[in-house]
């Protein structure tokens, strides 16, 4: 991590980390499941494609960061479900693979941290849909499993976010039938890892949504599709009052299955995703007005069910 600043009359020092949201594996035509991760810059908005990958190329793994330190990928489904965790250290940005496994081999769950204490990666299928919420502590990248679990077993693909220090938000999703959509957004309080279910819903009922916060803000909850088709429109939850409200503002296009990070105080990301093809675009969505712009930068490969998190953190 480069030293850019210290502060030496307090006798501390100040690093800065080069902020920037990763999106790892998914699904793409050819050649199907995949194995890199990219990388938006920030700062300039601009991609790069790392020399590091997954352990395996996945379909629908999860992600979650420890801002500052490291991305979690979990899951996936590739040559059968994955219960691997792989750990991408931000500076230098290097690869490992987690002695600790998820409680089972699965994909389309959806991941959320609570930044420098533990990643959070909940619901998924394996033939089977889960309610279970599964918690890697960033102390030890030690795995164990919450007595608190989902309202429902629900495939989420993505649809978690976190206020972090305070909860994790997962929105949405659907059961194995592919006919039963839910808007409920359940929320797991950090401090005793209780979890209760909103008020507030999303918009509509849907599944494939992707999901970002404003750290100590809101979260944002972007796309998705139901029995009516796809959709565009962004969500958006208050912390402060766990409130809903629908943004003016769309995606660029209606779309499942996009992935979404988030720049602290500043902006989400939203890469990828499938409408009447897969896609390679990334929609920002600036937290100051809540409005959209979409990158010139694109995905090298387009593709959609991806796992995202973000690096933004200063130290």
């Amino acid at each position: 991590m480069p030293l850019l600043g210290t502060s030496a009359s307090q006798n501390t020092k100040t690093f800065l980390v080069a902020r920037a949201g990763y999106f790892a594996g998914g699904y793409a035509d050819s050649p199907g499941n995949l194995n890199t991760i990219e990388k938006i810059s920030f700062a300039a908005d601009t991609k790069t494609t790392l020399s590091e990958t997954l352990v395996g190329a996945r379909y629908a793994p999860a992600g979650a960061a420890n801002s500052g330190v490291a991305m979690y990928v979990a899951g996936g489904e590739g040559g059968g479900f994955q219960a691997t965790i792989d750990k991408l250290t931000f500076s230098p940005e290097a690869r490992t693979a987690l002695a600790a496994v998820l409680t089972r081999g699965k994909d389309r769950m959806a991941g959320a941290a609570n930044s420098g204490t533990a990643a959070y990666f909940a619901g998924g299928r394996d033939g089977t849909d889960y309610n279970e919420i599964d918690k890697v502590a960033f102390s030890t990248d030690a795995k164990s499993t919450l007595s608190a679990v989902l309202s429902t077993v629900v495939q989420l693909n993505a649809a978690g976010a976190a206020n972090s220090g305070t909860a994790a938000y997962f929105a949405g999703g659907y059961y194995q039938d592919i006919t039963t959509y839910y808007s409920r957004i359940d929320k797991i309080a950090f401090s005793a890892d209780t979890k209760s279910t909103l008020s507030a819903t999303l918009t509509a009922a849907a599944s494939n949504i992707a999901g970002a916060a404003n750290s100590g803000t809101a979260a944002y909850f972007a796309g998705g599709a139901n029995a009516g088709g796809q959709l565009s429109r962004i969500d958006k939850i208050a912390f402060s009052a766990d409130t809903k409200t629908t943004l003016s503002a769309t995606l660029t296009s209606v779309r499942q299955a996009a992935t979404g990070a988030a720049d602290t105080g500043t902006a989400a990301y939203f890469a990828g995703g499938y409408y009447t093809g897969l896609l390679s675009g990334i929609d920002k969505i600036a937290f100051s007005a809540d409005t959209k712009t979409t990158l010139s930068a694109t995905l090298t490969t387009a593709r959609f069910v991806m796992a995202g998190a973000a690096n933004c953190g200063v130290f």
